[in-house]
């Protein structure tokens, strides 16, 4: 009977494997550190999103997250029934909803940020400064590059 419980040879250089995993152990990490500010780890996101920006519709939002209409929608729902963001007509075009964040929005932010801040460097430990910041720009790379990662031709 093996007393090894954690993954084999194989798995532990699986990319799929250690993306999956590295992201539902930060993902909790974020949950945790976010939840006594009263948002969610997708909500913080929201907000992240529109921080220190012109007010973004809606639209706009949902593409810098890379989510649906539909999720959007419910999430700043959630947001705007726990006061952190506003929703207006935009002045040039009433078909379009601008969002901003309230005062209260501003105040959780800043405070998530610092919770998540403190989640990322706890995640990020066992790595010494340079590889967690390599680690860092590599994912950029990967995520803001449409490129990264297709074949060349």
């Amino acid at each position: 009977m093996s007393t090894d419980h954690g993954p084999g040879p194989a798995l532990r250089r699986n990319l799929v494997y250690l993306l999956k995993h590295a992201y539902l152990r930060m993902t909790e990490m974020t949950t945790n550190a976010v939840t006594p500010y009263g948002i969610e780890g997708r909500e913080l996101g929201v907000l992240l999103v529109l921080a220190g920006r012109e007010p973004a519709s809606q639209q706009q939002a949902a593409q810098r997250l890379g989510i649906d209409r539909t999720t959007m929608v419910a999430l700043l729902d959630a947001l705007e029934t726990k006061g952190l963001v506003s929703r207006h007509p935009h002045a040039e075009d009433r078909r379009r909803n601008v969002v901003s964040l309230t005062a209260a929005g501003d105040a959780t932010l800043r405070q998530a940020i610092e919770a998540n801040d403190d989640a990322e460097r706890e995640f990020l430990a066992r790595l010494s400064p340079a590889a967690a910041e390599q680690l860092r720009l590599s994912l950029q790379t990967i995520v803001t590059d449409p490129g990264a990662g297709r074949p060349a031709r």
